[in-house]
């Protein structure tokens, strides 16, 4: 059976067994997501970070550091909370460090377990301490790969025949096998976002950058070009540090909040509703660069935190609840299974519902599915709230080996076989009505054609359409194309109807 065959039947067997009658009076939302605008994402604009210095050793980059003299890697014995060696043929965890950022010279090691490397112990270096200071932090002289590591006092750290590390190297040591020269290898830096961009060139530079960024990247000509095609609404990310504009916590820089507030008078220029979507929480819901994490940890589900973050959604909800742009407020983005239980933010769920009904008895509440492995019917069975709520779905065919494997028709059918049920299946559950807050006309298919692009777009957009609620692409612009809305729509890439 054809693809255009199959969605067919399916519809036909819906539009006979599932009643919708009590939603007929409402008009689906067909929104792009403003990602990267307010919420930094690196890959989305690359070059944001074209000029920071030492732009590969941004806070959270993952290393590993190997003596040049002993051909040894440095090792947090147990992953942190101990003795530090210089004793290991092969890198693994114990011997991976994540960055933290002081200045663009001077660094801390943070171990697996959350400890970072310190010289409090006399001249023995070892991985005991939980909140780093002047003893933890270190100052890096760089040839390339090569590093010398001194602290602040000006001693240098060297390996020992018996393998520890210690800090009494006294004089400027040279490149060579020197046992205070150590090698570098990056074993990961997948952390471009707020956290990095704003610590990375430091307060002044990055408010230069990020003011520029905010004005031209998204305008009132994307809104008005998306209410041309086929869009009746935004989703907007922000951070949580817009609550304390103009001068919020470092690292973060302000300005956000002024452009949010232009983002709803262009929506109501051009007859587009909003979306605020709170992306980034503190101490971030995933540890992803797109919550804003430091170097990758979850550190959201403490009441400290959660507290922080209803104050933030309060901030807005009463901020924006008289504009008539207004359509939801969305409580936090992909919080993750893996770290975020379900029982925390359930009872945050309804706490931020019980705040954004004090300000507005009709704006939408929106709760965002788990990611990583959790059933979205979790949060239908959760009770979060009487009226006006939505549940948010994100759906990729990518980020997962699965589908690595499938052809473009595979892909397609897959949207129709699986992602179709599921969508009938919630659209059906009592309770929130079903949001596919975000999805791409991307894969994992090499040389597509524009014409199987076409099929898997128009396949998306027939299974998503079918949403309760609607569904919102992301996102509207993008170093990447084909995450570009406004790339796919002049292109033709994506007929919007």
């Amino acid at each position: 059976m054809g693809a255009g065959a199959l969605i067919f039947g399916l519809l036909c067997v819906f539009q006979l067994s599932h009643s919708s009658s009590d939603k007929d009076d409402f008009t689906k939302v067909r929104a792009v997501n403003l990602g990267g605008w307010l919420v930094v994402e690196g890959w989305i604009k690359p070059s944001l970070f074209d000029g920071i210095p030492n732009g590969d050793m941004l806070d959270g980059v993952q290393v590993q550091l190997k003596s040049v003299a002993l051909q040894k890697y440095v090792s947090a014995v147990g992953g942190g909370g101990g003795n530090v060696n210089v004793d290991q043929d092969a890198a693994s965890t114990w011997e991976t460090f994540k960055l933290w950022r002081v200045s663009d010279s001077e660094f801390q090691f943070r171990c697996l377990n959350g400890q970072f490397l310190t010289a409090s112990n006399q001249d023995v270096i070892s991985a005991t301490t939980d909140s780093p200071g002047d003893s933890e932090t270190f100052y890096i002289e760089r040839n390339n790969t090569l590093l010398h590591i001194k602290l602040l006092n000006g001693s240098y750290l060297q390996v020992t025949n018996n393998n520890q590390l210690t800090s009494n190297h006294r004089s400027q040591p040279g490149w060579g096998d020197d046992m205070a020269t150590f090698q570098m290898t990056i074993a990961a830096n997948n952390l471009h976002g707020d956290y990095q961009l704003a610590n990375g060139y430091g307060p002044a530079q990055a408010k230069a950058v990020l003011t520029e960024h905010r004005k031209s990247f998204v305008t009132g000509n994307d809104f008005f070009l998306l209410s041309q095609n086929g869009v009746n609404a935004v989703r907007i990310p922000v951070g949580w540090w817009i609550a304390y504009d103009p001068d919020p916590p470092a690292p973060f820089i302000g300005g956000s909040l002024e452009n949010l507030d232009r983002a709803f008078y262009w929506a109501q220029v051009y007859g587009l509703k909003c979306i605020i979507d709170l992306h980034a929480a503190p101490g971030s819901q995933n540890g992803m660069e797109h919550s804003a994490s430091r170097d990758g940890s979850v550190d959201w589900p403490s009441e400290v935190n959660i507290q922080k973050t209803l104050d933030v959604i309060k901030f807005l909800a009463q901020r924006y609840a008289d504009d008539p742009s207004l359509l939801g407020v969305e409580l936090l983005n992909e919080p993750s299974a893996g770290t975020v239980p379900l029982d925390t933010l359930v009872s945050y769920y309804k706490r931020g519902y019980k705040i954004v009904r004090s300000y507005s008895e009709t704006a939408y509440v929106i709760f965002c599915q788990r990611i990583g492995n959790a059933d979205p019917m979790e949060l239908y069975e959760a009770d979060l709230g009487p009226t006006n709520t939505v549940v948010d779905l994100h759906y990729y065919n990518l980020f997962d080996p699965y589908y690595e494997k499938l052809n473009a028709t595979e892909n397609i059918r897959f949207v129709y076989e699986k992602r179709l049920p599921q969508v009938w299946a919630l659209n059906g559950a009592k309770g929130p009505l079903v949001f596919v807050g975000e999805w791409v006309n991307e894969w994992n298919v090499a040389n597509a054609s524009q014409i199987q692009y076409r099929s898997f777009g128009k396949a998306q957009l027939e299974v998503f359409g079918e949403a309760s609620f609607g569904w919102s692409y992301w996102t509207v612009r993008c170093n990447s194309v084909h995450w570009d809305y406004e790339w796919n729509v002049r292109n033709r890439y994506l007929i919007i109807v």
